[in-house]
């Protein structure tokens, strides 16, 4: 009789756009996947696209699953039981689990996207065989999740790895969470699309060639336009991408002093430009380590799983607990 450790399981990777699915083998394999459009503004409606993934998955494989693993972004309480907010869905204080094992009748791990990310890179990706390891997702704004001997560590009430609200700057930018100067508001794919925006206002001259890819006028101007400019070599773009890794940098240094991490994996859309931000915040975490030239810092590396991480961590996230006997 098969175990637990040795049968596929569903993950499954809600976002704002969409539903995805996939069949994912031990090894962290994915050999089948299945997605719907996230139609953000009804609960029913988003508990029906998860369960349509889940059925059309299920039914193609035909072989046993061990169960369902679901990653969504939003803050979820310690149990992982309960949504208790989603920034991009409907749910607000939501028994999703409850909810979602009604529908599916499986065995199910309901939890936080970037928690589910950082499993899947500790299993299967950058940070195997860490004692510590943080991940860093870069995206819209900055989230995460962190593996510590082995257990995944989601906080007294469930929402650790909000990295992004780390104050880093007093007084500084407004953040959607209600306080000013939160790190996402400097390192991020927002924060390089605002960076520029002010930029280009400031000195359209010096952001002659940004300006010319949103038809002179600033207010378009995107962290992916950046992004593609600094692909293309545009010295203003390269510059503002080094920007936003030398705050990243900041940030890990400071998160160092406080966890001690042997690794921290940079995930997410930003993560994507390598070199051009990691760079930069490996330089500035040299500098910044508190006690530096007398102690390690952590090993600073990109994801290795990319945009289906989160579907393979859920996924060996269910494997887990079914095996503990707590899905």
């Amino acid at each position: 009789m098969s175990s637990p450790q040795d049968l596929p399981a569903l993950g499954i990777d809600i976002g704002g756009t969409k539903v995805a699915g996939g069949v994912v083998a031990p090894d962290g394999t994915i050999t089948d996947t299945a997605r719907r459009a996230t139609p953000g503004t009804s609960v029913r409606a988003t508990e029906d696209a998860i369960a349509a993934v889940v059925e059309e998955l299920a039914e193609r494989h035909g072989g046993p699953l061990v169960g369902v693993g679901v990653g969504a972004a939003g803050w979820f309480d310690r149990t992982g039981d309960t949504v208790l907010f989603s920034p991009h869905l409907a749910w607000r204080n939501q028994p999703l689990r409850q909810d979602l094992g009604r529908r599916l009748q499986r065995p199910l791990w309901v939890g936080n996207d970037a928690d589910a990310a950082a499993w899947a890179e500790y299993r299967y990706g950058a940070a195997r065989g860490s004692d510590l390891a943080v991940m860093i997702t870069l995206g819209t704004g900055i989230g995460g999740g962190m593996v510590i001997d082995g257990r995944l560590q989601r906080g007294a009430h469930g929402v650790a790895g909000e990295w992004g609200h780390m104050r880093v700057v007093p007084d500084g930018r407004l953040c959607a969470c209600g306080n000013r100067g939160c790190w996402e508001q400097y390192a991020s794919g927002n924060a390089l699309g605002l960076t520029a925006r002010e930029v280009a206002t400031s000195s359209p001259a010096a952001a002659a060639l940004l300006l010319e890819r949103v038809g002179g006028r600033a207010e378009r101007l995107t962290g992916e336009d950046v992004a593609t400019a600094a692909k293309a070599g545009d010295p203003l773009a390269l510059e503002l991408l080094a920007e936003v890794g030398t705050w990243l940098g900041q940030g890990i240094a400071d998160m160092a002093a406080i966890l001690d991490p042997d690794v921290v994996v940079i995930g997410g859309g930003v993560s994507v430009l390598g070199e051009m931000v990691l760079g930069p915040a490996r330089e500035r975490l040299e500098r910044a380590l508190p006690g530096r030239g007398f102690r390690p810092g952590p090993t600073v590396v990109a994801a290795q799983l990319g945009a289906q991480a989160g579907l393979v961590g859920a996924a060996d996230l269910v494997r887990r607990a079914v095996a503990e006997g707590t899905a």
